[in-house]
């Protein structure tokens, strides 16, 4: 018998306070840093949800919005938006407080697929989603119209392309580059 989740079930929360530390160059957090933990966070939801150890497949979309300070703590949430067989995409929103002032700025939105594996290495079927509200169902057909891109993506993407006149003129007239060939 195929099992179901709510959605409730998986999620994950986690706070951290930004230190020196985490900086980068220009004194702001690094944005590797925060890279770093969503993907702990996608972890820690995915493996809740599936039951099994899980792995990164990839990563849509990662919009750095506003930068992150030294001293404000950072939260970031994550739910699992959609079900595939042995997949998950993980939605993960990061936002920043400033803990003396209390304002609270939206960093970061992204996408982690997900895989389950078993202790071979192997994928295994994930258990399903129960959507119950509108929102959900809006997040699951989002997540599912930007796997079915992916997939138009990568095909168009592993098809050879031949360069002809019209894609000259494009790269002379439209674009920051020198052509010599």
């Amino acid at each position: 018998m195929e099992s179901f989740k709510n959605i409730e079930q998986s999620q994950v929360t986690i706070s951290e306070l930004m230190l020196p530390s985490h900086t980068n160059f220009s004194g702001k957090i690094h944005g590797g840093y925060i890279l770093s933990l969503m993907d702990q966070i996608a972890f820690a939801c995915a493996s809740k949800h599936s039951g099994n150890y899980c792995v990164t497949a990839s990563v849509d979309t990662v919009d750095f919005l506003r930068p992150i300070e030294v001293g404000e703590l950072v939260e970031m949430k994550a739910s699992v938006n959609f079900v595939g067989r042995t997949s998950m995409v993980v939605g993960i929103r990061v936002e920043s407080e400033d803990i003396h002032s209390g304002i609270i700025k939206h960093c970061n939105s992204s996408y982690f697929t997900m895989v389950a594996k078993d202790k071979n290495g192997d994928s295994v079927p994930v258990p399903g989603l129960i959507l119950k509200n509108e929102k959900q169902m809006r997040r699951f057909l989002k997540s599912l119209n930007r796997q079915e891109m992916k997939k138009k993506h990568r095909a168009a993407s592993s098809a050879k392309h031949e360069i002809n006149n019209e894609d000259l003129e494009i790269l002379k007239n439209s674009h920051k580059v020198q052509l010599k060939y």
